[in-house]
């Protein structure tokens, strides 16, 4: 595993005791109750070799980390018209903003912040018989891991303070851009965002993005190479809402971060690797996690400039 495992050892002591001035996602109350001294750390390669540290096997909730997910299956299901949808621009303005709907005439501008994805939700409620039932499902097929759920404690935690979300949906349908029932999408999405998967799963279910050969436990193959491609590009570009350019600009991969305080991010023909810790920073990305990834690509000098 080349240099790596010497690499994130080194950085992970580094960094386990450096005072973080981040803040837990408190305004989801069930988050707020997260030990918010967590550090994991996992990275698995395209060759099947895989390497953890800290906090590496412990569950949290994913959140916005599952909109690549939701992407991908609603990308499988209707192709090229998703972008009829959503948009595939970085929007500069935070994640949970309404501004830009306005202007768009109610279509988001990535799929990646919360508007987006909640489009991405009505999409796919459109095109599965049970969306939760399915969407996980899916998730376990593409992962091997059938023991991957929701988290009801923070789906309900969601629901309950979920007001600006719920503002977005109402706002996007007004425009015509959400067909299904308010109420049900943001269910729906509330869901997703409650995932909960340790950094080792994370770094695993997504090396689809980072292997073009990779197929689930049904030898399928999840995204065509010029999906992933795309999907890999909106990362880049969007993952890290209106902090994307200065991740872009200090690790160079393509990654997703989560309010939860976990980072995936994606080297293609390379690996996946996911850091943990829930302090955050005042953009919503995890502090320690994009300081771990900055020295990582640094280190090994492997990013994908």
């Amino acid at each position: 595993m080349k240099n790596y495992k010497k690499i994130i050892t080194n950085i992970y002591k580094d960094l386990k005791s450096i005072d973080d001035p981040g803040k837990v996602a408190n305004y989801i109350p069930e988050l707020a109750n997260v030990d918010e001294n967590n550090f994991g750390i996992h990275i698995s390669t395209i060759n099947n070799e895989g390497f953890g540290i800290g906090d590496a096997n412990k569950k949290f909730s994913i959140q916005s980390i599952s909109k690549i997910l939701t992407l991908t299956l609603a990308y499988k299901l209707i192709g090229e018209k998703i972008w009829n949808r959503v948009d595939v621009e970085p929007s500069g303005n935070p994640f949970n903003s309404l501004l830009q709907l306005e202007a768009d005439f109610g279509k988001p501008r990535n799929p990646f912040i919360n508007a987006g994805a909640i489009v991405v939700c009505d999409i796919l409620m459109s095109h599965l018989k049970n969306p939760k039932e399915d969407f996980l499902t899916f998730c376990r097929n593409i992962s091997n891991n059938f023991s991957l759920n929701y988290s009801e404690k923070v789906a309900q935690s969601e629901k309950k303070s979920g007001f600006r979300n719920i503002a977005l949906c109402n706002f996007i349908k007004s425009f015509g851009n959400i067909k299904n029932d308010v109420e049900e999408v943001l269910d729906f999405y509330f869901h997703t965002c409650s995932l909960e998967m340790s950094c080792k799963e994370l770094s695993e279910i997504f090396l689809y993005l980072a292997d073009e050969t990779y197929t689930n436990n049904k030898n399928e193959n999840i995204l065509t190479t010029s999906e992933a491609k795309r999907i890999n590009a909106i990362m880049l570009t969007c993952g890290f809402y209106d902090e994307s350019g200065e991740f872009a600009f200090r690790v160079g991969l393509p990654g997703k971060s989560g309010v939860g305080g976990g980072i995936i991010a994606v080297h293609p023909n390379e690996f996946c690797i996911t850091v943990w810790s829930p302090k955050l920073n005042p953009k919503g990305n995890s502090y320690k996690g994009m300081l771990f990834l900055e020295k990582f690509t640094t280190n090994t000098e492997n990013s994908i400039f």
